[in-house]
């Protein structure tokens, strides 16, 4: 109720244009935590599908007139097709750990240098998506607060499926997964299949926030949807919230991506990166004296905190 009425009764655009980086990062960090979370491999290479879902349907309704709905649809479709990409050799080759993080680094820098030299997406240019009237068919409003309403029911949807895949038999084979890849497989747990379905299911629902980020611009470029720090935060909000958590991206996101933002604008370009080094001291003291996150450090001060300790990491 709280994110439903703030925007209405704050006017600062400022204010709104950080609220609706919260929503995104919060989507953002479920479906990682998908991955990360609650099947145990840490992904360094989800900014892929985030730009993948900029590109796809700014490309299709520029050229092709494609509504940006379903080119939005399209997108996650070809997100998951960048994920078998990237998972069918990972998971064949049984890369775990680190290795897996690596793997999912490499593609994801491949991918970036190649959009970086892609002159019919722009390239390094970046690309900007046609200026037309008000139109929710169209995704273009001159208030950007429909894009957070927008986003906003976005990440309750994704909060409720996955709320409901986790209590379902393949949301329990992820976490024995996770808890041991091998007694799992041993007890008759087809493990490939569920670590490719887990994977799909984060590209899948990755894609339309990086839809919906491009149409709030208007414009981008690969360094804006294909860069490291998409990834890493999505990697942060889920870690600093509670890895394994529902609520832990809610929380990491709010803690984050306020502090991001915010700093960016005090700062401005005299910064240095402030923010990025704050992050990794707040990471190191997280995961050395809270590695349940600020969810847990919350759940001692506030008993009323939504339990889910079914799901913790």
């Amino acid at each position: 109720m709280v994110g439903i009425f703030l925007p209405l009764g704050v006017q600062d655009t400022f204010f709104r244009h950080v609220m609706f980086m919260v929503v995104l990062f919060i989507i953002l960090g479920q479906a990682w935590n998908l991955v990360g979370g609650y099947l145990g491999y840490v992904s360094f290479g989800h900014a892929i599908f985030f730009g993948i879902g900029a590109y796809v349907p700014t490309i299709l309704y520029r050229d092709f007139g494609l509504n940006p709905w379903i080119g939005m649809f399209l997108g996650s479709c070809l997100a998951v097709g960048a994920a078998f990409v990237i998972a069918y050799p990972c998971f064949r080759l049984d890369l775990r750990g680190h290795y897996f993080a690596i793997a999912t680094l490499a593609f994801a820098e491949i991918v970036a240098i190649a959009f970086d030299n892609w002159d019919y997406v722009g390239a390094a240019r970046g690309i900007l998506i046609p200026l037309k009237e008000d139109s929710l068919l169209l995704l273009q409003f001159k208030d950007k607060l429909p894009f957070y309403y927008i986003a906003l029911a976005y990440m309750v949807l994704t909060i409720l499926s996955v709320g409901w895949l986790l209590r379902t038999k393949v949301g329990y084979y992820f976490q024995a997964i996770r808890e041991n890849e091998e007694a799992a497989q041993s007890a008759g747990v087809n493990t490939s299949r569920y670590k490719h379905i887990a994977f799909y299911i984060s590209a899948f629902l990755v894609a339309p926030v990086g839809t919906l980020f491009a149409h709030y611009n208007l414009y981008f470029d690969p360094s804006m949807v294909f860069h490291f720090m998409i990834s890493t935060q999505m990697v942060l909000v889920a870690l600093l919230g509670g890895i394994g958590t529902i609520g832990g991206p809610v929380v990491g996101s709010c803690i984050l991506i306020t502090f991001s933002e915010y700093s960016r604008s005090w700062l401005g370009g005299g910064g240095r990166g402030l923010d990025i080094i704050f992050f990794g001291l707040l990471l190191v003291l997280i995961t050395i004296y809270q590695p349940g996150g600020f969810l847990s450090i919350l759940r001692r001060f506030t008993p009323k905190v939504t339990q889910d300790e079914s799901h913790r990491a």
